[in-house]
């Protein structure tokens, strides 16, 4: 049976036979690809259990699904085009050929410092085929590879290594992004002299920007100086079905980021196979994913997916807004881009600036549109359609999480009926329920509720490095039996679904996610800070806000304020600090303590009206105080 869906019809009987026999199913999907050893049982282990498995018994190398199979029949096809920061820079494009060529080189490099299968090794690095490339010579030699957002500061990045104890880190000196220079290399060099940070054996330093830095004597090694001696040739290594492929990390609602473990073969299957299915790109498109590979969908859906079904994929170094903010239709139609997929965060941005930047552009090329990483607004899905698309594209609003590994919920483009803000239909293999607050299964059709996933599907998560406990508590224990996704959801009803956002607290800011307990630990490291509360607020521009609630010890609050900015930068990155800090005396406690984050949120958004039960709070008055102080 082949991997791609071509009608509804095609759909309803898939996804029937994937909830009725989802043996015989995912069988008949996995015979698409290349393996060393069939496997013994299709899935086994329940979701009650954390014990599932796919494809057990199996035996593969992702990258020769993504690289060695194409090679006999795509060889002079382009795999990888890269388009650099500055637009005046000349486009680079590798063949499959050529990048099959570059990630055996880049393995042997990694070999060369020691790395071998089971090894961890840390990707910090911008937008560059380097990152790809690094990504994939990992999973050639069966390392685990853990990518860490470029955008991350040195205490993030340094967390994350000691969590995983990743050997090798690899960086660039620098990087370009918009009218900015990131020193990766320094932050890199700040994290390793950390106390938890004692891991690192060798450090790759592959050369983008020409940027003066520090070279340590016998640990850190340029790329440039040993790819040149490495051989294009390296054997994959062998892995079993369930051997770990990639660590990511994503923020929880308790402080520590999660290292979201994925395993090898059910998670090739379902990034094929999702975009095979949700995108629709044929033969001679051009893809085109904005994403960064430091989040899970640059992983899926600019790397393995795109990869494993043979397309040509796209890269983008720099920002949309830079030189001006036409820089993504330039693109678009500089390479006769087929498919677009991008966050609503930037969709809004774009808007605000203006059509002119949209309607000089050509943009004929465009087939589809895609969504991800948060609810999209009305007001910018029918900008999208319209003034991008010429209402001539369908809008895949995709759903889904790091922890599902690729898409759950969308429609497939040109055969699902689209609806604004909806993401419509499952796909084949998801079977969503929503939940209730007794717990109960909600039978109706038209309902809301928390959205779980009541059986497994091949891309999910298989555990918390190092912390299967927390695995349990944090996906598995609100309701025995099915995955909780954490968010909230609407379903109409045609069984439409719509994703309404998070229900704890985590935020969801610019497609992100954004743990509030991990914000408010790095505010608390302030000094003058006695105590924080951070929520999250509507946003025109990224979707929701990160608004502090900060009590302090004295009454500098101008200065306070850039400081704590300061301390989230550090601790974190820009990506978390507060778009609003508001001073107050005390927030509002019940009886034992609790701080009730639902007045906060309310206050927050300007909801006035109603704050519902205060009768367990300590101190009421707090929470007029907060109330006439609101920015």
């Amino acid at each position: 049976m082949d991997l791609k869906i071509s009608n509804m019809d095609e759909y309803n009987n898939a996804y029937a036979m994937a909830q009725s026999n989802p043996q015989e199913f995912w069988a008949q999907m996995a015979t698409n690809f290349q393996w060393t050893k069939k496997w013994d049982e299709v899935q086994s282990g329940t979701i009650e259990q954390a014990d599932i498995k796919w494809f057990d018994g199996a035996q593969l190398n992702i990258t020769e699904n993504c690289l060695d199979r194409h090679l006999e029949k795509r060889s002079d096809q382009v795999a990888l085009l890269f388009e650099p920061n500055d637009p005046s820079e000349e486009t680079v494009k590798y063949t499959y050929a050529q990048l099959h060529a570059a990630v055996c080189k880049t393995a042997n490099m990694l070999k060369e410092l020691g790395v071998k299968k089971g090894d961890r090794v840390c990707i910090y690095m911008s937008m560059v085929p380097e990152q790809l490339i690094s990504v994939l010579a990992c999973a050639r030699l069966g390392a685990i590879h853990s990518v860490v957002f470029g955008g991350f500061s040195a205490l993030a990045l340094a967390g994350r290594i000691e969590d995983c104890e990743c050997k090798v880190l690899i960086t660039n000196d620098a990087g370009f992004r918009g009218n900015k220079i990131i020193p990766l290399k320094e932050i890199s060099d700040e994290a390793l002299k950390m106390k938890e940070c004692r891991s690192i054996e060798k450090v790759l330093v592959h050369k983008r920007v020409g940027s003066s830095v520090s070279m340590q004597e016998g640990r850190d090694i340029w790329w440039h100086d040993l790819y040149a001696k490495c051989s294009t040739e390296c054997e994959a290594e062998v892995m079993s079905s369930e051997d770990p492929l990639f660590i990511l990390y994503t923020s929880g609602s308790t402080g520590k980021p999660k290292g979201i473990l994925h395993t090898t073969a059910g998670y090739m299957v379902w990034a094929a196979y999702t975009f095979a299915n949700v995108f629709q790109v044929d033969e001679g498109d051009t893809y085109w994913c904005t994403a960064d590979i430091g989040w899970i969908t640059g992983h899926t859906y600019i790397t393995y997916g795109p990869l494993l079904n043979g397309a040509t994929t796209t890269m983008f170094e720099g920002v949309p807004t830079w030189p001006d903010a036409g820089r993504f239709w330039d693109i678009v139609d500089k390479h006769k881009i087929t498919h677009f997929y991008t966050a609503p965060t930037a969709i809004r941005a774009l808007m605000g600036c203006g059509n002119e930047f949209v309607t000089n552009k050509s943009l004929t090329s465009l087939k589809v549109l895609g969504s991800v990483g948060e609810p999209i607004n009305e007001e910018a899905w029918h900008w999208y359609d319209e003034v991008v698309g010429k209402k001539k594209c369908p809008i895949v609003d995709t759903w889904w999480q790091t922890e599902t590994g690729g898409i759950l919920i969308s429609p497939l483009a040109g055969i699902t009926k689209t609806i604004p803000c909806f993401a419509t239909k499952p796909l084949p293999g998801v079977s969503p329920v929503l939940m209730n607050s007794e717990g109960e299964v909600i039978e109706t059709t038209e309902a809301s509720g928390n959205l779980c996933i009541d059986r497994p599907w091949p891309g999910m998560l298989r555990g918390i490095w190092g912390d299967m406990e927390r695995f349990k508590q944090t996906y598995l224990s609100a309701y025995p039996g099915k995955y909780f996704t954490g968010d909230g959801c609407k379903r109409d009803q045609f069984s439409n679904y719509r994703i309404t956002g998070r229900v704890d607290d985590v935020l969801n800011i610019s497609g992100h996610r954004i743990g509030t307990a991990e914000v408010e630990d790095a505010i608390d490291q302030h000094p003058d800070v006695i105590e924080a509360a951070v929520v999250g607020f509507p946003h025109d521009v990224k979707g929701q806000g990160i608004y502090a609630y900060v009590v302090t010890g004295h009454d500098c609050e101008d200065s306070i304020k850039a400081e704590i900015i300061a301390t989230v930068n550090k601790m974190i990155g820009p990506i978390a600090k507060p778009d609003k800090i508001q001073i107050v005396k005390g927030l509002p406690k019940t009886r034992s303590g609790k701080i009730m984050r639902r007045i906060l949120r309310k206050i927050a958004s300007h909801e006035f009206d109603n704050f519902g039960d205060t009768s367990t709070l300590l101190d009421p008055s707090v929470v007029d105080e907060i109330k006439d102080g609101v920015l």
